[in-house]
């Protein structure tokens, strides 16, 4: 998922991130492809056990995902078309129009929908107060005077930001990216001169990525795909609560944070040892920036009671949703935000339209039996094996499968309820599944320079080319299965999770 976004501190000097040169809204040669797919598996006659309905819905889904994959046009375009040929073709309720069409609009009043829209117009509030750019300046401050101390400020600005901006190429491409290029080029590291990329640039790109990543995981706001997840799960009747999500990650997340930028130094250093002044510049910035202002400490204060009540909702009955809700009224009321900055916010409109899409025709084809029935089919090719076999055969197959995919949302669409139905039919425990390949779907994303949201944002500074982002994406990919699989197993037997 990719988001325009601008940095709004006052004391920005570079420019902010932008798309490369805007393409054609609709690309004819994928679009006649995607449509030919989508044709040729509506015709195939459904498989025995599969309704007819749900096989021209499969067609439908995955001649979508393709579309998405493809890049045939943008996702809100190709979810509308989607919506289109479902209500069209009746195949929600065949021979009712007027309720196909219902039940084909049903998710945009589902409750997930809005919790990430919402969370992205709460994300703006850091990005316009400056916010976001302040607390990455207060921990270059105190820890910048290395590449490795560079390499940990920025991972834990992004930390912080992370459980309440949802979108992640909003987080690392709006505020860590300019600031870990600013600082790049301002120790040596120029982006058109490839003799000097080694020197922080390569390093510090690479690990701001992949701390991207991890916070990702951590948070069920920390990426747009995670409640998607949530949704997914709970169709299963599995209930993941905001809490629940960050309890089971908080170790082995606290461990990748700690452990993957000290490794990414040992097999891939940079050429300097010091950077001694990077905390002078920080100072300077801050001081450019100014007191912190008023509408930045209401939106301290609106991040606490986020915090708070994600965190205790559970024991209060309040519901996440509900949570984002009043984070956002606060921020309206106090006015760190007006009504039109939430008309402006395009990517949170653009995702609550796809969110809803794609869910939509996911959880129908749950409803319809094809999910179950295509999780019996795979059971019966892994007959025999124990749920601890199965157990990491499923992640590991849902992990390298993203090499297939340039989108996180659309793999996650496409593979996550059917690899948790397979799993939860060989008797792998639900929840411990269900977590795992949520954090899987940002994790998976170190493989390659276009696995997820922020990966060309990133990769588009040049620092690092394509042979090394696939070479140590695969090693840091390898390191965080298996600091999350073994370090995190013996966290969640601990707590209880199987």
């Amino acid at each position: 998922m990719n988001l325009n976004v601008t940095q709004a501190s006052p004391s920005a000097t570079v420019k902010p991130v932008v798309d490369p040169a805007k393409k054609k809204e609709i690309q004819l040669v994928p679009l006649l492809i995607t449509l030919a797919i989508g044709l040729i598996i509506w015709f195939i006659p459904a498989p025995e056990g599969v309704k007819p309905e749900a096989w021209h819905l499969l067609a439908i889904f995955l001649a979508t995902i393709i579309g998405i994959i493809l890049k045939a046009a943008s996702m809100g375009t190709l979810c509308m078309i989607a919506i289109a040929i479902v209500a069209l073709t009746g195949v929600l309720a065949p021979g009712d129009p007027g309720k196909s069409v219902t039940l084909a609009l049903r998710s945009f009043g589902d409750k997930v929908i809005w919790l990430i829209g919402i969370s992205f117009f709460i994300a703006r509030g850091f990005i316009k107060t400056g916010l976001g750019s302040r607390i990455a300046y207060v921990f270059i401050k105190l820890f910048g005077k290395s590449p490795l101390g560079l390499a940990y400020s920025l991972g834990a600005a992004d930390l912080i930001l992370a459980p309440a901006i949802p979108s992640n190429t909003a987080r690392g491409g709006g505020i860590i990216y300019p600031i870990m290029k600013s600082m790049s080029m301002s120790l040596g590291s120029m982006p058109d001169k490839p003799e000097t990329h080694r020197k922080v640039g390569a390093y510090l790109t690479l690990n701001s990525y992949y701390m991207n990543l991890i916070a990702s995981a951590m948070f069920l706001t920390g990426t747009a795909s995670n409640p998607m997840c949530q949704k997914f799960a709970a169709d299963l009747g599995i209930h993941i609560s905001w809490m629940s999500w960050f309890w089971a990650a908080i170790v082995p997340g606290l461990a990748s944070m700690v452990i993957i930028p000290f490794i990414l130094y040992k097999i891939f250093p940079p050429e300097l040892k010091k950077t001694t002044e990077a905390p002078a510049m920080a100072i300077v910035k801050l001081k450019e920036m100014g007191k912190v202002t008023k509408n930045e400490w209401l939106m301290v204060m609106a991040f606490i009671i986020l915090l708070v009540l994600w965190m205790t909702g559970d024991l209060f009955k309040i519901d996440a949703t509900t949570t984002a809700f009043i984070g956002l009224s606060i921020l309206l009321l106090t006015q760190v935000l007006t009504w039109e900055d939430v008309k402006a916010e395009k990517g949170a409109w653009d995702t609550i339209v796809w969110f809803a899409t794609l869910v939509m025709m996911a959880g129908s084809l749950n409803e319809l039996g094809f999910i179950p029935w295509f999780g019996k089919l795979i059971q019966a090719q892994l007959l025999g094996l124990s749920w601890t076999m199965a157990f990491p055969i499923i992640v590991i197959v849902y992990f390298f499968s993203h090499y297939l995919f340039a989108s996180a949302t659309a793999h996650v669409a496409a593979m996550y309820a059917a690899m948790l139905a397979v799993g939860v039919a060989m008797g792998v425990p639900p929840l411990l599944l269900a977590l795992m390949l949520g954090f899987t779907g940002s994790l998976y994303g170190t493989l390659t320079h276009y696995a997820h949201g922020p990966a060309p944002v990133f990769f588009g500074s040049g620092y690092v080319d394509v042979k090394q982002w696939w070479i140590y994406g695969l090693i840091i990919g390898v390191v965080l299965m298996v600091i999350w699989m073994g370090l995190g197993g013996l966290w969640w037997k601990v707590t209880g999770i199987y």
